[in-house]
């Protein structure tokens, strides 16, 4: 009888055995299913981190433009101090609206979005800066180690039909026999090559006044199409249109020739200043063209919006370019996945950087984006693609409405360290000058380092070392992104670079290459005298 209870009573044990640590494996299986939308991914050394500043009406910034130049410059401050934080190293921030500008041109007025009223200057006392408001803006986006890249609307001339509001100096009143009234806006007319040229001079003006990373357009070329009503261009067409040729060719041509004429006056001007262009997410449907994506979008770049990015690519008229791909991954009339694999496929020598739209986040009605995961998993498909090289995302202030623990896992997963920009496709290898360190300085908590030349370099890159220089530095041990601002000097106040002993430190050129380390002894600067 004992035996046959010792057996029962060891059959027991081993059944609650059994029980404990299938629920144990159960419980792990399920912690780590639920956590794997934040296991840390792999971080490219290379990577584009940005996010569009949306200004039209003061979607992201200024909250208003009544607000003092104080307040816009602390909200501004505000934005670009939590995608630092994040280790993102691009802000794309639109400075053209609605042919209007955040700073002052001889093309168009300043924007009401600024100043509260279109034409109306900010206060030159309180900018205190001597470029004005953008280039204070460009100094701090800098300052974080983030290009600023010009986002400019090329052909939205209205945000609605209120002409009373414009001002005298807007191109409404300047050019009305260049406008076009469809919907409850007015729009620049594309096919009159006035235009064309006009946008050109807005960007020589850009480049020349500011020191800018790059041009930027959205997706605003020829409008999206309401039903129902006609763009009324047929006059152009009759006057401009070659022989044989339908309206929406030459309707293409137009947007063609913008943007040729847009990269070769980048070119012109200052080729080191990147060109690109964030077109709709669908270039045509399959059920239209064969070469086109899987989906069923009621509207497409190429056959609404008059707009052939692949031909741009082709003819390397671009730097980059940021398909918004908005939708979720499995959305089936426009599935994520499958247009960025169907981008990937289609982009050559052009780097391709995804845009996603975070302000769906808890807020649309494809129920996918109620998920935490749904944006994790755009950007874990985005790395594992090799064509791929970045994400950029709409808009600025979506993601920081985010709770805190949402972004910190973001962070941890995808963001821990920084990032280098990828490198600009200019075709043949363009060799730099690799300045000389002459003197280092220490005062004040300050360190300023003087060099022979820095004409060639865009940014100095500072990594925490030992005391000799190692052939390549991962990227967490990254220091400090420093734009160059002077001809020969470079001045930093970061406690993280001057506490340390020594510090490594690299070039990259105006394309993004990276020049060898070399060491700085900081606490011999004597050696450098």
């Amino acid at each position: 009888m004992d035996y046959f209870k010792g057996l029962l009573f060891s059959m027991i044990g081993l059944l609650l055995f059994m029980t404990k640590n299938l629920l144990f494996i159960f419980v792990l299986l399920f912690s780590l299913n639920s956590c794997s939308v934040f296991q840390p991914v792999p971080e490219p050394r290379r990577e584009f981190r940005g996010f569009w500043m949306a200004t039209v009406v003061n979607i992201d910034w200024p909250k208003s433009g009544h607000d003092s130049i104080a307040k816009q410059k602390a909200d501004y401050l505000k934005i670009l101090d939590f995608y630092q934080n994040l280790n993102f190293n691009a802000a794309i921030v639109q400075v053209r609206t609605a042919g209007d500008a955040f700073y002052d041109s001889n093309y168009a007025p300043w924007s009401r979005y600024l100043t509260g009223e279109e034409g109306k200057a900010p206060d030159s006392t309180q900018s205190n800066h001597k470029t004005g408001m953008l280039g204070w803006m460009i100094d701090e986006a800098h300052n974080r180690g983030m290009e600023f890249h010009a986002w400019l609307n090329p052909y939205r001339a209205t945000f609605d039909l209120k002409t009373e509001t414009l001002s005298t100096n807007h191109d409404y009143h300047r050019h009305p026999d260049w406008m076009v009234k469809y919907g409850k806006k007015y729009y620049y007319n594309p096919g009159l090559p006035a235009v064309q040229d006009h946008m050109v001079s807005i960007i020589k003006e850009l480049i020349n006044n500011y020191p800018i990373d790059a041009i930027h357009y959205d997706d605003y070329f020829y409008p999206y199409t309401i039903k129902g009503e006609t763009f009324k261009d047929s006059t152009t067409f009759n006057n401009y249109r070659l022989a044989n040729q339908n309206l929406e060719d030459w309707r293409r041509s137009n947007m063609d020739s913008l943007i040729k004429k847009s990269y070769h006056a980048i070119q012109e001007v200052r080729p080191s200043v990147q060109f690109g262009v964030s077109p709709f997410g669908v270039w045509k449907n399959k059920s239209t063209d064969p070469k086109g994506s899987d989906t069923r979008a009621g509207q497409t770049t190429f056959e609404n919006l008059y707009a052939d990015p692949l031909l741009w690519m082709q003819e390397g008229w671009l730097d980059y370019i940021v398909p918004q791909i908005y939708w979720s991954m499995d959305l089936e009339v426009a599935s994520h996945r499958k247009l960025l694999d169907w981008w990937a496929d289609n982009t050559q020598t052009t780097n391709l950087y995804i845009g996603n739209g975070p302000y769906k986040i808890k807020n649309n009605s494809d129920k996918a984006w109620n998920k935490n995961r749904e944006l994790p998993d755009q950007l874990t498909y985005a790395r594992k693609n090799k064509t791929v090289n970045g994400n950029v995302f709409f808009s600025a202030k979506s993601l920081m409405q985010q709770k805190k623990g949402y972004i910190k896992r973001l962070k941890k997963k995808f963001y821990k360290n920084p990032a280098l920009p990828p490198l600009v496709n200019v075709g043949d290898f363009i060799p730099f000058k690799i300045p000389t360190l002459i003197k280092v300085e220490k005062s004040s908590g300050k360190v300023i380092l003087h060099f022979d030349n820095l004409q060639d370099v865009q940014q100095i890159i500072f990594y925490s070392s030992g005391n000799e220089a190692q052939l390549y530095y991962q990227n967490k041990r990254i220091l400090s992104k420093i734009f160059v601002e002077e001809e020969n000097m470079i001045v930093f106040q970061s406690d993280d670079v001057i506490n340390k002993k020594n510090i490594a430190y690299t070039f990259i050129d105006k394309y993004g290459k990276e020049s060898e380390p070399k060491i700085i002894h900081l606490k011999q600067t004597e050696l450098y005298d």
